[in-house]
């Protein structure tokens, strides 16, 4: 059943190939179960009710972009749209996180609505290709800079450079390292499952050097939703802060889950002839529908996860992928002190090298035609600079106007493209 309804054969790979994956792509993005709260519970929210809200609205998106839409991605809360609610809306503006709550609410709403009426899959589609290979590639910087700097590799350091090494000698660290060198053997010679072989074996040279926890049990009911369940505030949703709030959730949330889209269904040679991604549109009602679930929940906006690579470069390519992803998150909710005893140098091998794996596209670049070329730079450079994948999509959309009419090759743009190049303009200058 599963081969037929996945399409095992056709996507060349099999049921044992997608679990694996879908573990791998769990076992990269399970920090969010701690995260997430840490965040959020700065806000004033109750950690345990944003734990469970976490979990559960992280399965039942995961599991609707699997079955629904049939693609290996997973999708939780978003990092960087979290610290917004928490350290802008409530920290910055004065907000409670019930206001916050309210403006995801009906962010998700909109997104529901632009997706069914195609927006957002044609804003996907108006991305040049050279573009959509860049964001592949600037993904895979991206996240390999967020595995070293997990690992404390790589530290900023006020007064400093920009970043610099971290201590090589201290144990987290050098657990990291171990790590990194364990993964790439593994990669090199073609094991089956390398990252997740490496995540667990680090995870258990770990526990020697004081890095991995072992918890006193593994087994805990999860806390109740009753804390943040539909808890919203109206009494400020016509104000212009609503406005300003809703509109950067809105540019942050669906560039966020456009860019790790393309960027991770280019790495798995999904995207068609003509550049686009294969049901695109199913993914994007599936994260439209799952943030406004979130909201109910009360956790903050979910988007694609950029470590959903980690399972393609395993060898996922369907549904089936996420679907394992989502089950293992079930499983989390109820041994979440086994899962969530896997420190941050055990899954920053993985992100590092599946940004290796990231890079292939750029082979596909036009470097020739430098009013290609320029743009696809700044796209997948601007990326870990900004710690932002929207923020590389901004800048490249930008430059790729700018660039092409400056050079006389005005033809080579949409107007669908020119449109979303002077909202991006709007959206930072004034």
């Amino acid at each position: 059943m599963l081969q037929t309804f996945f399409k095992l054969k056709e996507n060349k790979t099999t049921v044992k190939t997608e679990i694996v994956a879908g573990i791998t792509t769990f076992m990269t993005m399970a920090y969010i179960l701690i995260v997430n709260p840490s965040i959020l519970s700065q806000s004033g929210m109750d950690f345990g009710a944003v734990f469970t809200a976490t979990a559960i609205a992280t399965i039942i998106t995961t599991l609707f972009i699997g079955i629904y839409a049939k693609l290996p991605f997973a999708a939780a809360p978003g990092m960087g749209l979290n610290a917004f609610f928490a350290f802008t809306v409530v920290k910055g503006m004065g907000y409670s996180w019930q206001f916050a709550l309210t403006a995801v609410l009906l962010e998700g709403i909109i997104f529901i609505l632009l997706t069914v009426f195609n927006v957002r899959e044609a804003i996907v589609n108006c991305i040049p290709l050279n573009i959509k290979r860049a964001i592949s590639v600037g993904i895979g910087l991206f996240i390999a800079f967020l595995g070293f700097d997990n690992a404390k590799i790589v530290i900023h350091k006020e007064g400093s450079t920009i970043v610099q090494l971290g201590n090589l000698g201290d144990p987290f660290t050098l657990l990291a390292i171990i790590g990194i060198l364990i993964t790439a053997i593994l990669v090199a010679r073609k094991v089956k499952g390398a990252f997740l072989i490496g995540i667990l074996a680090t995870t258990l040279i770990g526990i020697p050097m004081g890095i991995t926890k072992i918890p006193t049990s593994f087994i805990s009911a999860p806390p109740s939703l009753r804390p943040t369940f539909m808890h919203f505030e109206w009494n400020h949703v016509f104000s212009l802060d609503m406005l300003v709030v809703l509109f950067t959730f809105l540019f942050m949330d669906m560039f966020d889950t456009i860019g790790t889209l393309v960027g991770v269904a280019t790495k798995a040679n999904m995207i068609d002839e003509k550049g686009n991604v294969p049901r695109a549109k199913h993914a994007l009602l599936a994260d439209a529908i799952g943030t406004t679930l979130g909201a109910m929940l009360g956790t903050s906006a979910l988007t694609a996860y950029v470590e959903s690579a980690s399972g393609v470069a395993e060898g996922g390519r369907t549904g089936l992928t996420a679907v394992s992803t989502a089950v293992m998150f079930i499983i989390a909710l109820f041994l979440s002190p086994l899962f969530l005893m896997i420190p941050a140098p055990a899954t920053a091998p993985a992100l590092i090298l599946v940004g290796l794996f990231m890079l292939e596209p750029i082979k596909e670049i036009d470097l020739t035609d430098f009013s290609e070329a320029i743009p696809a730079f700044i796209t997948l450079i601007i990326m870990p600079l900004s710690y932002s994948i929207a923020d590389g999509i901004a800048f490249g959309m930008i430059s790729y106007v700018v660039i092409k009419l400056a050079t006389g090759k005005a033809k080579d743009i949409s107007i669908a493209t020119f449109i979303i190049g002077i909202l991006f303009v709007l959206k930072f200058f004034i």
